[in-house]
């Protein structure tokens, strides 16, 4: 995708919080491509920190669609933070990952599934039984070792640090993302 479709998908993620919060905006939404189905995440930060992100794994909706569900999601339903006040949509960036399809790692070890990871490149899928978690490609800037990384992915699935057990599965997808760039409101904030 190119940079202006994902400047017109951040569009579509601020307009849609907008109106939620009674501050319509518009943004262009009859491009045939939001039609095509898509996955994506969109994540919120305040002065860089997390304020909210939700996504899809797999796409089942139009690009449209997914974009403004996971906008709302993250903005209002993020069980980690409170809904978003009017008041913090000026400083509040927005962020828009479009992911590729998944496809299953195959290993026999631990050691051999991390030994496979690409740090900076790999998005991650864990999952066990009904336990699942995944990170975003994103995560690595902030976790770049593969064994510190897969321990976060597993606490978040609901799992302790070290758990490993046969029938683990993993699969790995990639992003291509926009950020709206730094205002001087969200700087100040």
């Amino acid at each position: 995708m190119s940079i202006e479709q994902g400047h017109i998908l951040l569009q579509i993620a601020r307009s849609a919080i907008g109106s939620a919060l009674g501050q319509p905006l518009g943004a262009p939404a009859d491009a045939p491509w939001l039609q095509a189905a898509g996955a994506t995440f969109v994540t919120l930060t305040q002065a860089g920190e997390l304020r909210g992100c939700i996504g899809t794994l797999e796409a089942h909706r139009p690009l449209l669609d997914d974009v403004k569900a996971n906008a709302l999601a993250a903005a209002f339903r993020d069980p980690r933070f409170p809904p978003l006040r009017h008041a913090e949509l000026s400083y509040t960036l927005i962020e828009v990952s479009l992911l590729s399809a998944s496809e299953p790692i195959a290993f026999e070890s631990e050691q051999h599934a991390l030994a496979q990871l690409r740090p900076g490149v790999d998005g991650l899928i864990f999952e066990y039984g009904h336990f699942r978690g995944t990170f975003l490609p994103q995560v690595w800037e902030q976790l770049p070792d593969p064994e510190i990384f897969m321990a976060h992915l597993k606490r978040k699935a609901g799992l302790a640090p070290n758990f490993w057990a046969t029938g683990v599965k993993l699969a790995r997808y990639t992003v291509t993302k926009w950020k709206e760039p730094a205002s001087s409101e969200e700087k100040i904030a």
